[in-house]
């Protein structure tokens, strides 16, 4: 790519999103009439003013004959100026959509909308390395060889492994299996706690989150069992341990990464998504970590303001939002998938790669909206045995593809401390290789290549 296209191309990734308020409503109505796209009904997720007093809340919640429910994020605690962000129970017959308008001239109300349903973004289906199975992590030079791999073993042979770095990235997603083989070691230890005191030693309003947090089942079990093999292979892809003669390797060797699990078995809400996002923005400002990142490998919710508003929060930390395209083989363009749609400057929206250098079949893309490509059908990683043994399988999805970049972003903040979000992004999508298949169906037509980091 030549360097003024490049530089034109930043200046449009990295321009603040500016949407006015009729156009994020927009939005919604348009994830309304999208039949893919779910919602909790009976939930409505309000956005008060900061000046809105509990008089103010409650005559508004009376107006839709609701029930005040959980406090998502309280006013008091946000650095972005804006008030607390509450969940009503609207009453038995109250659509959604009528709640909404039903509050569109209330004046301690800045918005509302739907508390959306997400999914991962899988499709099922260093033994592994040698075996020739891991063709994601291969270059053209190394043995085994692909060249539409992430380029990452040709990192590694010049010692790019992220080495013994504090680079850390929050992994937003089912739970992870901290103890797996592969795994084990490269999890996140929070600093602030004190395991089993039963204590909020950092402050944070969660007890004894040693390991991450489990927003969907409100305790700090990061995993539960086998069905927590999404995020587990998620993981595996990110900070697999290489060099340990075990199974798998990851991108970064030694990344450390931080479970913020908010899909269960019935997948995951708005209301969680914005809690697991600010929990790894808020360990960053808490505790000082060297967070990067966060995978971001699920999608199927509707636009929600109040989860973009999230992600700029993430945004204005210096953390970059990885996000999964979409497995719906559809032009995100004209259709919306979030989050990976969100305009913010931190995220990077990732399509799927065949081991031929094709996109996926049930890839989304996006001329616009989609930014690069990756690694993602027929990939090995870490998952959960049904016994609790640490156990492998292929999967594939835009899910697949997002850690690799995750692990690409680590592994350039590992080698160039210091490094913004915004400069971690320029070099991963400066460095993406021309690839046929993802001309005019990218921002950058081209795939993940790390070799050079």
């Amino acid at each position: 790519m030549r360097r003024t296209a490049l530089a034109a191309l930043l200046a449009v990734l990295f321009a603040a999103p500016t949407l006015h308020a009729q156009g994020r409503a927009d939005l919604v109505q348009a994830s309304l009439k999208n039949p893919r796209v779910q919602h909790v009904p009976g939930d409505l997720l309000v956005q008060f003013r900061r000046d809105a007093t509990e008089a103010d809340k409650e005559r508004a919640a009376r107006s839709l004959g609701a029930a005040r429910g959980e406090e998502v994020l309280a006013g008091h605690v946000r650095q972005d100026g804006k008030g607390d962000l509450e969940l009503l129970k609207l009453p038995p017959g109250l659509e959604v959509a009528a709640a909404m308008r039903g509050l569109v001239n209330e004046r301690a109300v800045e918005f509302a909308e739907p508390n959306w349903i997400y999914h991962h973004q899988a499709v099922s289906n260093d033994a592994y390395y040698t075996n020739g199975s891991l063709w994601g992590m291969y270059g053209d030079g190394s043995s085994p060889a692909n060249n539409f791999g992430s380029q990452a073993a040709e990192a590694w042979t010049r010692g790019n492994t992220c080495g013994q770095s504090t680079v850390y990235v929050g992994i937003i997603d089912e739970g992870v299996m901290i103890n797996h083989a592969d795994i084990a070691g490269n999890t996140f230890v929070n600093p602030g706690e004190i395991a089993g005191n039963g204590r909020d030693d950092d402050g944070n309003g969660l007890v004894d989150d040693v390991y991450g947090w489990d927003f969907a089942g409100n305790d700090n079990s990061v995993f539960d069992g086998s069905t927590d093999d999404h995020g587990t292979h998620v993981a595996g892809t990110i900070g697999g341990r290489g060099g340990n003669g075990v199974g798998v390797a990851g991108v970064c060797w030694s990344v450390k990464m931080i479970p913020a699990k908010f899909l269960g078995r019935n997948g995951g809400t708005t209301a969680n998504a914005i809690k697991a996002v600010d929990y790894i923005t808020g360990l960053k400002a808490r505790h000082g970590l060297n967070i990067v990142a966060t995978n971001n490998s699920w999608g199927g919710g509707g636009y929600s303001q109040a989860l973009g508003d999230a992600i700029e929060r993430a945004n204005a930390a210096n953390i970059l939002f990885v996000a999964a395209a979409g497995n719906n083989s559809s032009n995100n363009d004209t259709t919306a998938n979030y989050p990976s749609n969100y305009a913010n400057a931190n995220v990077i929206a990732v399509a799927a790669l065949t081991s031929s250098g094709g996109l996926a079949s049930f890839s989304n893309y996006g001329a616009s909206t989609v930014h690069i490509g990756a690694p993602g059908a027929a990939i090995w990683s870490t998952v959960p045995g049904r016994k609790g043994e640490s156990n492998y399988a292929s999967y594939s999805g835009t899910s697949m593809a997002t850690p690799h970049v995750t692990g690409a972003a680590a592994m350039y903040a590992a080698s160039h401390p210091g490094a913004t979000a915004a400069a971690i992004k320029a070099a991963i999508l400066g460095a993406a290789v021309p690839t046929p298949s993802l001309a005019g169906k990218t921002t950058t037509g081209g795939r993940l290549n790390v070799s050079g980091f």
